[in-house]
């Protein structure tokens, strides 16, 4: 499961829905719920984005 976690396919469909998510949440509910989704959402984005970096330098410097 960790292995496919960390595919670069499956990171950047974390971060570009994610991100999606997080920027029509506000919009989409009402109140608190929409601001706490959006953040949560946002968390996750960017936690695949900082993986896709590290995974990409990882690469990068084992050349």
């Amino acid at each position: 499961m960790k292995a496919l976690l960390g595919s670069k396919p499956v990171l950047w469909f974390l971060l570009l829905f994610n991100l999606a998510v997080a920027a029509a949440a506000p919009f989409v509910v009402d109140g608190a719920q929409g601001i706490a989704t959006a953040v949560g959402m946002g968390v996750v984005s960017l936690g695949a984005g900082v993986s896709l970096l590290r995974s990409g330098r990882g690469q990068r410097q084992r050349a």
